[in-house]
């Protein structure tokens, strides 16, 4: 274990170099190869008021297929979960001016979503052990103009669903779950991205199941779920067949799925528990490794929940450890454990909202709005993306348990010589 660190010239301490895990197989391979062979169009959407309105065989019995396993009485499928959420947005009538309260620390589809339709995204601050929206400061930012909330179910852990949809119906909100992180995490019992009023799921290479490029909405409500659809699908097409009264929103996109992309999915779909199961086993064991080390803390779980590990998220203490993040980081490079310090930069500080530059060149919505984005904006957020958060991705490598045994000396040898470096 006193080795000397790979950085300094020694040998690594992973052996064997992580592969990229491949989680398409024979299933989804023969699928595929039985759609084709049946010579089926490649999409089975039409625009127009029909009923492959609502799309073709595949696309529909792998939205049969989702409700099941996930216990929703609709799943609409899109062609992303950027889409998903787009859609949402239209879905709930955000309008110019609408504030929609967002985490900073997401990818920024979650919070360019509602700039679409002219909705001001809110930025709240994370809770410092799970990672996701604070519904204490979820609470203080609501206004007269709040319509919706998008929580984000990060890096594979819930937030705090129930007690956010309770605010969310107590004020007359949405609840929106951004749950591209957490295919089948669980807060309570409850499925993660079932609890909101619209759940969006991510079907994207680097999620636990994938197809290239997807994505789902679940919901319970029929409005919602007929809303999605037409604005999947050029839905401006069908008001009068469909009977639709409420016009607002319904210019429709082409968010659909194609029938090959389907039939991949649904056997994905499949293997769903195996492919999750799968992280979860390299993740608790890393944990159960390197929870002994002062100022490294392994991700927390919330009582009662299940964390799917989209991201293993450690937090780093510079103080005790003795070393920089950064330093720290690229000494577990050099010693064959993929990781990086940090996640994406808070949302905030791009130059999108820094300029308030976003529907043309006035600055709408912006213009709508006093809302700043100043630095200082979400303490927490910043402070884990400058200083304290340490990751590893493990959705996207095949490791093996004598790897992991590995990749817990690589951090334990790192540790141990972190003045060092």
């Amino acid at each position: 274990m006193n080795s000397k660190l790979a950085i300094l010239g020694g040998e690594p301490a992973v052996k064997r170099p992580l592969g990229v895990f491949n989680a398409i197989g024979p299933e989804e391979k023969a699928a595929v190869v039985d759609f084709l062979d049946k010579g089926t169009v490649l999409s089975g959407f039409h625009g127009s008021a029909r009923p492959s309105f609502f799309g073709g065989e595949q696309v529909q019995a792998f939205e049969a297929a989702w409700s099941a396993r996930f216990k929703t009485k609709h799943s609409i499928s899109v062609n992303s979960a950027t889409s998903g959420l787009m859609a949402a947005m239209g879905a709930i009538g955000i309008g110019p001016g609408d504030e929609v309260i967002v985490p900073p620390y997401t990818m920024t589809a979650t919070a360019v979503a509602p700039l679409i339709y002219g909705g001001i995204p809110v930025f709240v601050d994370i809770d410092p052990d799970y990672f996701c929206l604070d519904p204490v400061l979820v609470e203080k930012a609501i206004t007269p103009a709040t319509k919706a909330i998008i929580a984000v179910n990060l890096f594979g852990h819930p937030a705090e669903l129930t007690r956010l949809r309770a605010l969310a119906d107590a004020k007359g909100l949405y609840l929106i779950e951004d749950n591209a992180q957490a295919v089948i995490a669980e807060e309570d019992g409850k499925l993660a991205g079932t609890i909101g009023h619209i759940g969006i799921y991510s079907l994207n290479v680097h999620k636990h199941i994938q197809v290239g490029e997807g994505g789902v909405c679940v919901t319970a409500s029929d409005d919602l779920a007929l809303r999605l659809q037409l604005i999947r699908n050029h839905g401006e097409n069908v008001i009068d067949w469909l009977d639709v009264k409420e016009l607002s929103n319904l210019v429709g996109f082409n968010y659909r799925m194609t029938e090959i992309t389907a039939a991949m999915a649904r056997a994905q779909l499949k293997k769903v528990d195996v492919l999750v199961e799968r992280v979860e086993r390299v993740c608790h064991a890393l944990t159960a490794g390197l929870s002994d080390l002062p100022g490294l803390t392994p991700p927390k779980v919330r009582t009662g929940c299940r964390h799917n590990y989209y991201m293993w998220s450690a937090r780093f203490d510079a103080a005790i450890i003795g070393t920089t993040r950064e330093k720290f980081s690229q000494a577990l490079e050099k010693e064959g454990f993929p990781n990086a310090g940090g996640y994406v930069r808070p949302i905030y500080q791009i130059p999108m909202f820094q300029r308030q530059i976003a529907i043309g060149k006035n600055g709408f919505p912006f213009n709508l709005v006093g809302k700043t984005y100043s630095e200082g904006l979400c303490l927490v957020t910043e402070k884990m993306h400058k200083k304290e958060l340490l990751q590893f991705q493990p959705v996207s490598w095949d490791v093996d348990e004598d790897q992991v045994a590995m990749l817990i000396e690589a951090v334990r040898k790192v540790y141990q010589q972190a003045e060092s470096i």
